[in-house]
């Protein structure tokens, strides 16, 4: 009996372990299963994992070709704008070389046809000499012929006398006269003169050939200057003048000759400070924009100028020309504010005196309108002026009083005397025009001393500022044929030795002078 209750305890023992081994069988192979399927899901996860950075690498990797591509074809852009204006502007200088050669020729055939005329009034000039040596020689031989005068040639050579004295005394009578009334003319003159300039009391401020921008602060300068001086050079290739960044605390200058550039580039730089984006192909957008409000700047200028005169009926584009000179300089003092000041001047003079008021007004506002353009254009100021009167329908009154208003044509109106008259009295104004004396007298004597450096040369004046030199050599050692060739060799060596604005007109005179004495 005990023994079966043992074999019982021992099965059921035995059973149950079997069972527990079981279960613990069964729980182990879901575990592993759970652990398999877990093992699944974070291979699949990591995968996922995997496929998800490889494509962010591969768009990140494919942003930075596309930022390196577009460096790369910027630069590529900004060395073929260079190489293009490069070969514009050997385009040009092959075009002014090529004029230059062609006016050369035209020289060289009207040098050649004068000497052919030369030496043609040389030959018929010695014929007529012997003629005249001739016909000398038979009066003298008729003379000595007749011993004594008749009472007819007496009478004559009495009649001849006293109408001689009649008329030396007719002659100092009208000269008194004409002094009378010069001096009267003169003391008018002098009266409305001075009621115009009391009437036209303008302010003068002399201008300088330098601007200022200011900056937020100094680190504002290496961004203007950029990468390897790229922005920099841009700014001055777009604008023309030249950039000078220097120790100045929070400035930059800007310094160039021309004002209308410099105060592009300063509106242009102070846009690209307040924007923020500064960069090569943003400066030139920049440029371009506020060139464009330049140009309807200066075309409102104009506009309002002739308003403001009272002047009707110039062409729009005379108009922005006329505005455009609020931007250019002569000695210092602005041109468009001296045109004001001449119109004004003339305007009221000829109203004093009787003369075509609207003539004078219009003649003084444009008698500079020249120097808008004469710094792009072959020409004095003066030439270039008459010539856009003239495109721009101007009236011959006009016309005139412009181009005799540096003594350049003979005066044929009292309007053109009356501009002229304003334009010295406006230059001339105290503190109206910088000169610096030292230098002015310098440039002058080198040109002359320039001029009496060539053999056979007397004496050189330079005049109208050193604008005009006037030479004068001796007539026994230079021929005619000669001063012409050595007027051509001292221009040439102005151009080459001299450097001046516009063009300096070289005039020889070459004079004999015969003198005797009578004992």
């Amino acid at each position: 009996m005990e023994m079966t209750t043992g074999i019982g305890f021992s099965i059921v023992a035995a059973v149950t372990v079997a069972i527990w081994f079981v279960i613990k069988v069964r729980f182990a192979d879901r575990r592993i299963a759970e652990a398999r399927k877990k093992a699944e899901e974070i291979e699949k996860s990591a995968q996922q994992e995997a496929e998800r950075l490889k494509k962010a690498k591969l768009v990140e990797a494919k942003d930075q070709i596309f930022d390196w591509r577009s460096e790369a074809e910027k630069e590529v852009q900004e060395r073929r704008r260079e190489f293009n204006q490069l070969e514009r502007r050997l385009s040009r200088t092959e075009d002014n070389l090529q004029s230059k050669e062609q006016a050369i020729l035209r020289n060289e055939k009207d040098s050649n046809r004068r000497l052919k005329k030369l030496q043609e009034g040389e030959r018929k000039l010695t014929e007529r000499e012997q003629h005249l040596e001739e016909v000398l020689e038979e009066q003298v031989r008729r003379l000595e012929s007749v011993a004594g005068m008749t009472a007819e040639e007496a009478k004559r050579v009495l009649i001849q006398s006293i109408e001689e004295q009649a008329h030396h005394d007719a002659a100092m009578l009208a000269k008194r006269i004409e002094d009378e009334a010069r001096e009267n003319a003169a003391r008018e003159a002098r009266k409305v003169l001075a009621q115009a300039i009391q009437r036209c009391a303008a302010e003068h401020v002399v201008e300088s050939s330098v601007s200022v921008v200011d900056l937020p602060s100094d680190d504002m300068k290496g961004r203007i200057i950029g990468r390897e001086g790229r922005n920099i050079r841009a700014l001055e290739q777009a604008t023309g003048v030249d950039l000078i960044v220097d120790d100045t605390p929070e400035a930059v200058i800007l310094s160039g000759f021309d004002p209308l550039r410099r105060e592009i580039a300063r509106l242009s730089i102070e846009r690209l400070i307040k924007d923020g984006r500064i960069h090569p192909s943003r400066i030139e957008e920049v440029v371009t924009k506020v060139k464009k409000e330049m140009e309807e700047s200066v075309r409102q200028e104009g506009e309002q100028v002739a308003l403001e005169l009272g002047i009707h009926g110039i062409h729009s584009d005379l108009l922005r020309l006329v505005g455009k000179l609020k931007y250019r300089t002569s000695y210092g003092q602005n041109v468009l504010a001296h045109s004001k000041e001449v119109a004004y001047l003339a305007g009221i003079m000829a109203r004093e005196i009787g003369a075509d008021v609207n003539v004078s007004k219009r003649a003084g506002l444009l008698h500079d309108v020249g120097k808008a353009v004469d710094r792009d254009m072959e020409g004095t100021h003066l030439q270039l002026g008459v010539k856009l009167a003239q495109k721009y329908k101007e009236s011959p009154e006009v016309i005139h009083a412009m181009e005799a208003h540096h003594f350049d044509v003979e005066f044929r109106t009292v309007e053109a005397v009356l501009v002229q008259s304003a334009d010295a009295t406006s230059a001339a104004r105290p503190g109206a025009r910088r000169e610096v004396l030292e230098n002015y007298v310098k440039r002058l004597e080198r040109l002359e001393k320039l001029a009496t450096s060539f053999s056979g040369v007397s004496k050189a004046f330079a005049l109208q500022a050193g604008r005009e030199v006037r030479i004068i050599v001796e007539s026994s050692q230079v021929s005619d044929e000669q001063a012409f060739w050595l007027t051509k060799d001292i221009t040439k060596k102005i151009e080459n030795e001299l450097q001046y604005p516009g063009q300096i007109k070289v005039t020889l005179i070459r004079e004999t002078r015969v003198v005797d004495y009578a004992k």
